[in-house]
């Protein structure tokens, strides 16, 4: 399937950790770029980090520190690791996949929701 499915997600409390995972048949280390957005129910679309062809990462600024871009390009698998979470992390999290010619394609999202 080409389209980015992602998993992961779940419920934690204040301070947990999570790691999601974004997979697409797809997905070439090689020729694509691989973006985490989130959006939470009311806000719009936030980019939250990304990791490109050559393995650069880059993130946004409210997950720097906390949050860890990788890549498995054998299992065509993008992760997010994810930790000391806060209540303002939670939203539905999708990853975007863009490859070298070819359109984007977005994920449904996997939502992770943090409590205090």
């Amino acid at each position: 399937q080409v389209q980015p499915v992602e998993s992961g997600g779940g419920s934690v409390e204040d301070g947990g950790s999570l790691t999601l995972s974004c997979v697409s048949s797809g997905y070439s280390c090689r020729w694509c770029d691989m973006s985490w957005f989130r959006q939470a129910s009311e806000n719009e679309r936030e980019f939250v980090s990304d990791i490109d062809n050559i393995g650069s990462t880059s993130y946004a600024d409210s997950v720097k520190g906390r949050f860890t871009i990788s890549r498995d390009c054998a299992k065509n698998t993008v992760y997010l690791q994810m930790n000391s979470l806060k209540p303002e992390d939670t939203a539905n999290y999708y990853c975007r996949m863009k490859c070298s010619g070819m359109p984007a394609y977005l994920g449904q999202g996997t939502q992770v929701t943090v409590s205090s």
